[in-house]
């Protein structure tokens, strides 16, 4: 009987085993089955988006190389989507059935073109930790699904055209770390529930129509970095509760509407190092406590009603850069404690009442760039001291009581010397002629005599020239009066000069001057004889033109007279304009054959001619130029057809060099078939004995190095867009050397050469000195390019080879992440001298540290800027070996950001970047 009873309880027990067997192998392959139909909808989901629709439809090949921006997890499911600047997904953005990506963590489309409306639907990626929009033409509001994305670590929609609130929900995204939404048209007030973003480290809210006060809850984000909200219409006070955010780095509330004082609290702020409260109603004195901001590199306070003396203790802090308290109430003297703040390169103290002398300790700032003390009460002489700031551009002392003479030791660099309305006494100093950067010299209403001196001529830069209400004598030097790209106005002398000089010298541009002669010797174009200016309209000639004298009647005859006149000669002037008009096709051949004109427009409706280019740049008059450089001058125009160009007319000894317009001619043929995005786009060219130019795609933002130097648009250019403008560079010189035939050098790749649009996007320019490479030759030149940018084997070799161009990206790279021009860094690291010396350190301290995705790339960034600054030509990596690396997908460092060092960058201790020598 027991014996039946086991045999019965072990049955049993079999038999549940091969049931719960059998309801695993069940319950997996409906798991299986699940997983697979979810990936089944994925595939279908990428196909319907047509994000891809230039690519595979194999969707198979998702996961791997096949699918731009797309990666997987091991089981094969979509867990980040990086498209940011790779393509266009334009309008297709509301295609994408977010619902069939339950993993995705990231989703970056940055600068793709996105419009529309964010779809409500976003929300369900429950998964996703980081979403970038930024830099596209998104309009409506933000969803309120947003908030339900509780995973979410950086939100990042900057640069749209949204409008609305700012929901008070995202207060429930407890894991954010970055909230971006600067640069958009949002309105209303600061929610308060932010304050509930406890991990919160940089918020960013700037550029857009907010009211209202600064919510104090702000205070409870303790991990904040980085706070702007500048450029709004923020009103009330700055709450004392800011003071509790004792990480913050960078603080900025300027172009608001803030009232009040200055919070003497927010000398607790230790970690600061840029403070921006500019262009506000802060009245009050400048608090002595932000002498404790001991890391402070920039202080802007200026554009309030502040009031009171420049606190001495400001001499403490010893790091700063740049200090702007223009446009206040400010009084007292220039504190002497300024010479311990040696590392400035900007003081700005215009347009206040500060009185006394400029203090000799100033001229210790051998750092200094730009020094403006306009429109004070400054007394006394300028320091002689002051030739020791060799590295000043900008000078404006003017608008004030200064006395003595000029200096005659000014630094190389000025090109800004600005000393008007002052009392300042003695002759031009003729070493002002050795400053060949000078773009603007402004002496006027001072008590200046002598002669005007002819080296002003030399000055091949000068654009602006003001002499005028001194005491000058003499003649007009010819080569002034023939230097059209001066801008004479408000100049020189008064009365009246020589009808066929007003061209130059406009009769109400002359003024404040006495017994200025026109001298037949200095100016052939001159009436013979010419009495001095100051004498003229004397005598009878003076009677004659004063109207009391005249009687009515004759007054009437003269005025119908003078009416006719003019009304004849329209009617003459617009039957030659029809005339005209009828011959211009007929002449345009004759006049090729004649002139040598050779004039392509391409990519429009074929009826811009030359003439049009003339009348837009009013025959290039200097207020279209908006550039200069070594090759030409660079103007805006906008065309018949309402289309933005840049023209650039090179210099006129090119266009007579007979050997020179062979190569143009090469050249242009060559630019014509590049094809790239990140190449400027060249629209067509002139060519004429006497003028040539070529005309380029616009770029409303103008060149990396402006940018760079402007602290306002530096901070626009944030890290995402700083990697991505260092890629676009790397992927434009690849094609230039790869995939063009012959291999195209550039020769001269800088800052300057690389231009912006208005979404931040990057483009070289420049192909002035481009060298295209032949095989069978040499390959040897002269050295070209610009000092700082070129490789130093050119110096004896004076071959050029692409290594060459990989250079100067190096340097570019750099200075792209560190914000200025490398001048100390290349040295040290050429001679292996920086031991400590760590990333994170050198780069640009005016924009917030880079979360950790960015600092990624900017790690990847400057090791392979290293290398290819390497001495050795073939030590470099190649320009498509730089593209290749940028486009695979990097393990990330094995430390962070703030633990590596450029002596381990430049040892490829951190990355080990690619040596191809498939070229020499």
């Amino acid at each position: 009987m027991t014996h039946s009873i086991s045999v019965s309880i072990m049955a049993v027990g079999v038999s549940f085993v091969f049931a719960y067997a059998a309801s695993m192998v069940t319950t997996t392959t409906l798991v299986a089955a699940s997983e697979s139909s979810a990936l089944v909808l994925e595939a279908k989901a990428l196909l319907e988006s047509g994000w891809w629709s230039d690519h595979t439809y194999d969707t198979s090949s998702r996961c791997r190389s096949g699918w731009l921006g797309i990666t997987c997890d091991k089981a094969g499911s979509v867990i980040e989507i990086d498209l940011a600047e790779k393509f266009q997904v334009g309008d297709k953005f509301s295609q994408f059935n977010f619902s069939c990506f339950p993993n995705l963590g990231s989703l970056s489309l940055a600068g793709t073109g996105l419009g529309g409306c964010i779809p409500q639907e976003i929300g369900a990626l429950s998964k996703l930790k980081h979403l970038n929009l930024s830099r596209n033409s998104l309009t409506g509001e933000l969803p309120l699904s947003l908030a339900t994305l509780t995973q979410l670590e950086k939100l990042d929609i900057s640069s749209n055209k949204l409008s609305g609130l700012i929901p008070q929900e995202l207060g429930n995204l407890n894991n954010l770390l970055g909230l971006h939404l600067n640069s958009n048209n949002l309105n209303g007030t600061i929610p308060s529930n932010i304050g509930k973003l406890k991990k919160l480290v940089s918020l960013d809210l700037a550029y857009n129509t907010l009211t209202g006060l600064i919510p104090y809850t702000l205070g409870y984000l303790t991990s904040l970095t980085h706070l702007s909200l500048g450029s709004n219409h923020i009103n009330g006070s700055i709450p004392p509760q800011i003071a509790k955010l004792r990480k913050l780095s960078h603080l900025s509330l300027e172009n608001n509407e803030l009232i009040g004082l200055i919070p003497v609290a927010v000398g607790d702020l230790s970690y600061l190092k840029t403070l921006s409260i500019s262009s506000n109603k802060l009245e009050g004195s400048i608090p002595q406590e932000i002498a404790m901001l001991t890391k402070l590199s920039s202080l802007d306070l200026s554009v309030n009603h502040l009031s009171g003396p420049i606190p001495s203790s400001l001499g403490a802090l010893t790091n700063l850069k740049s200090l702007s308290i223009h446009s206040n109430q400010i009084n007292g003297v220039i504190y002497s404690q300024i010479g311990l703040n040696n590392l400035l390169e900007e003081l700005d103290l215009s347009s206040n009442n500060i009185s006394g002398i400029i203090p000799y300790e100033l001229t210790l700032l051998t750092h200094l760039k730009k020094l403006k003390l306009s429109s004070n009460k400054l007394s006394g002489k300028i320091p002689l001291g002051i030739e020791k700031l060799d590295s000043l551009s900008a000078l404006d002392l003017s608008q004030n009581e200064l006395i003595g003479p000029i200096p005659t030791q000014l630094s190389d660099m000025l090109e800004e010397l600005l000393l008007s309305h002052n009392n300042l006494n003695g002759s031009i100093p003729f070493q002002i002629g050795n400053l060949s950067l000078l773009t603007t010299l402004d002496l006027s209403h001072n008590h200046i005599s002598g002669e005007i001196p002819s080296y002003l001529g030399n000055l091949t830069n000068l654009l602006t020239l003001d002499l005028s209400h001194n005491n000058l004598t003499g003649n007009i030097p010819f080569s002034l009066i023939t230097k059209p790209k001066i801008n004479l106005s408000y100049n020189l002398l008064n009365g009246t000069i020589p009808e066929t000089l007003a061209k130059y010298l406009p009769p109400e541009s002359l003024m404040g001057n006495k017994d200025i002669h026109f001298a037949n010797t200095d100016c052939p174009l001159c009436i013979p004889s010419s009495p001095p200016v100051g004498s003229m309209n004397n005598g009878k000639s003076k009677k004659v033109m004063e109207p009391k004298t005249i009687p009515l009647p004759i007054v009437t005859f003269l005025v119908f007279l003078l009416v006719g006149s003019l009304l004849f000669s329209l009617c003459k002037f617009e039957n030659k304009q029809s005339e005209t008009r009828e011959k211009k096709n007929k002449q345009s051949e004759a006049r090729e054959k004649q002139n040598g004109d050779i004039f392509c427009f391409w990519n429009y409706d074929g009826k811009i001619a030359y003439e049009d280019i003339i009348e837009a740049t009013e025959d290039f008059d200097i207020k279209y130029c908006i550039g200069t450089g070594g090759y030409g001058s660079v103007y805006k125009a906008q065309l018949p057809n309402g289309k933005v160009v840049a023209l650039k007319k090179l210099h006129c000894f090119e266009a007579k060099n007979p050997a020179f317009d062979k190569s143009f001619k090469n050249e242009v043929k060559t630019l014509t078939e590049i094809r790239h995005k990140n190449i400027v786009k060249l629209h067509g060219f002139c060519l004429h004995r006497q003028c040539m130019f070529l005309i380029y795609e616009y770029m409303k933002r103008g060149s990396l190095f402006c940018v760079l130097n402007n602290d306002l648009a530096a901070v626009q250019l944030d890290w995402t867009m700083r990697v991505n403008v260092i890629k676009s560079i790397a992927h434009a010189l690849s094609y230039l050397h790869n995939d063009c035939t012959p291999a195209i050098v550039h020769r001269d790749i800088t800052t300057n050469n690389v231009l912006l649009n208005s979404k931040w996007e990057a483009f070289v320019s420049d192909f002035g000195s481009a060298r295209f490479l032949d095989p069978a030759s040499s390959n040897q030149t002269i050295v070209a390019g610009t000092y700082g940018y070129v490789a130093p084997e050119l110096a004896y070799t004076m071959v050029v080879t692409e290594r060459c161009d990989v250079y100067s990206f190096g340097v570019v790279a750099l200075e792209t992440l560190i914000g200025r021009y490398p001048r100390e860094m290349l040295p040290s690291l050429l001679s292996l001298s920086s031991q400590k010396t760590m990333l994170y350190e050198v780069l640009d301290q005016r924009l917030p540290p880079p979360d950790q995705v960015v600092a990624h790339d900017i790690v990847l960034i400057a090791a392979i800027a290293f290398a290819c600054l390497h001495t050795k030509p073939k030590s470099r990596p190649t320009m498509k070996c730089v593209s290749q690396e940028f486009l695979v997908q990097q393990p990330p460092p094995t430390k962070p950001l703030e633990g590596i060092s450029l002596r381990q960058l430049w040892n490829q201790e951190i990355y080990m970047v690619c040596q191809m020598e498939t070229k020499p």
